[in-house]
């Protein structure tokens, strides 16, 4: 059943359903209504020559210059041509399947003054697969993702180029192949489609998606480590982190322990210290503060999914028009900036469980580097040098981008979210972080395979998922293809799916 359109209960899991499983999508009658009353609102003032910003003005800086009747008709093909001016590879196309979604939920609300046909014609872009060729950078995250979205508007139009079927080719072509009419644009049009932060709001939402099954698995990985470092569990007694009160922190100690469940290492039949360093103690405080952050950043981009993201706004009720700045994406750059570090800051702790694996003064009993042949072999020593670099790079990239604004379009543009850096730039942190975490689990599963003890079910799961891609290391190999070979099985949430399928559902606090 196609995902009714509607402008108000668009959903992170309706994105990733839409831009990845091409489940199909239908504006509701309702919102096609919505739609053809503000485009009447609108040709009515467009007839009687009320000014309205970016329908018979000029936009940016040239917002006080009064277009003619001529120029209006002409005006919306220009600005798109204008627009389309970034730079670089092109977008994924689930990026820009999401970006498309967003942009017709906007137009469902029935106060951006497009016509129909606008947010029809991208309705059925989906629904068959055109996907607009969109460069990957070159936005700036105010007065929404104009250069991006102003490739994928071209389509609209017959020009610029889409991927169909497989192949990059014209629009024009691919719009005729697909049989879809295209509707060209008139008044209004134009900027109607291009004005929101949608791009940064459809790959967000992808990349919060993910991270949220990441954050599982650095439970699981937590778990395998801790079980193979002999911890004291008291730490993740639930009542400890209750009386705190941080949601997040409950709900990853409650994993945690569900994971460890049938241990010898939670019943007390394993001696262990009195207390344990802090990377393997205070992991329910890291990763519940992640998770927090991952609650906080899913309602902000739900609201924005479901918000009039544009400029001007058309209430036909009131027969007003408003002009403000509801494109300017910090409200979702600056959540976005923070799961970014918050990722990084998880990727860190798991490193730190990582060294303890590893290092035989901090090991309690396992041998240096996990392997018995110790100076004949250097078994995992140089997975941390891998780690190690790929956190470093997270590290950078975890500047916050919603504080790095430059002024544009002769400053009448002067405050800008940045917000697309946002995007890209967590994007490569959660990249990097599938592998760190792909690391923990080779190591941690290494180790397990070196103690002689009953381990958790949904630990004994995980080891087992570890196990389908990667050997146990008896003698050093090349390690690259280990490395690889898990970070595209974390990437795929296969232990995730495992010990959920042994265990049950972990819990979320979102």
């Amino acid at each position: 059943m196609a995902i009714k359109v509607d402008g108000s209960s668009l959903t992170i899991e309706n994105v990733v359903n839409v831009a990845r499983h091409g489940e199909k999508v239908e504006l509701s009658p309702e919102a096609v209504e919505r739609i053809r009353k503000c485009r009447g609102m609108l040709e009515k003032k467009i007839v009687s020559r009320e000014i309205m910003y970016g329908v018979n003005t000029g936009i940016g800086e040239f917002s006080e210059v009064v277009l003619s009747d001529e120029q209006v008709k002409q005006f919306q093909k220009h600005l798109i041509y204008n627009h389309a001016a970034g730079i670089g590879k092109p977008c994924p196309v689930e990026h820009v399947r999401a970006a498309l979604l967003s942009r017709v939920n906007v137009h469902a609300k029935g106060f951006s003054g497009c016509r129909p046909e606008i947010p029809l014609t991208y309705a059925e872009m989906l629904n068959r697969e055109v996907t607009p060729v969109v460069c990957e950078k070159g936005s700036v995250g105010a007065c929404g993702d104009l250069a991006p979205m102003s490739q994928a508007a071209l389509t609209l139009m017959g020009e610029g180029e889409c991927f169909y079927q497989g192949e990059r080719m014209p629009a024009k072509a691919a719009m005729e192949k697909a049989g879809i009419p295209i509707p060209g644009l008139k008044a209004r049009d134009g900027l109607a489609a291009i004005n929101g932060s949608n791009l940064m709001t459809g790959i967000g939402c992808l990349e919060l998606f993910d991270a949220e099954r990441w954050c599982k698995q650095a439970e699981i990985a937590a778990a395998m480590t801790l079980e193979a470092l002999l911890a004291n569990m008291k730490p993740y007694d639930r009542r400890l982190h209750e009386l705190r009160g941080f949601k997040g922190a409950v709900t990853s100690s409650d994993n945690i322990r569900a994971v460890i469940a049938g241990s010898d290492l939670a019943t007390g039949k394993l001696k262990v210290k009195v207390q344990d360093a802090y990377s393997m103690r205070s992991t329910p405080q890291v990763i519940g503060a992640l998770r927090d952050q991952l609650a906080h950043a899913r309602r902000q981009f739900e609201i924005e999914l479901n918000g009039a993201a544009d400029n001007p706004i058309f209430l036909p009720e009131s027969d007003t028009v408003l002009t403000g700045a509801n494109f300017q994406g910090s409200p979702i750059s600056m959540p976005l900036d923070m799961v970014g570090a918050g990722i990084c800051m998880v990727s860190v702790i798991s490193e730190r469980r990582l060294n303890r694996l590893l290092n035989p003064a901090l090991s309690v009993g396992l041998p240096a580097f996990l392997t018995k042949g110790a100076g004949m072999f250097s078994g995992l020593m140089l997975s941390q040098y891998t780690a190690d670099m790929l956190i470093v790079e997270q590290r950078i990239l975890s500047a916050p981008s919603c504080i790095q604004s430059i002024p544009a379009a002769a400053d009448q543009e002067d405050f800008v979210s940045m917000g697309m850096n946002a995007a890209l730039k967590t994007k490569q942190i959660l990249e990097n972080a599938f592998g760190v975490l792909a690391i923990e689990l080779i190591a941690a599963a290494q180790a397990l395979d070196l103690r002689d003890f009953t381990p958790g079910k949904g630990t004994a799961a995980a080891r087992a998922a570890v196990r389908r891609v990667v050997e146990h290391l008896e003698e050093d190999r090349p390690l690259f293809p280990d490395h690889n070979a898990m970070t595209a099985a974390v990437e795929r949430c296969e232990v995730l799916a495992a010990v959920e399928k042994e265990i049950g559902a972990l819990k979320s606090s979102w």
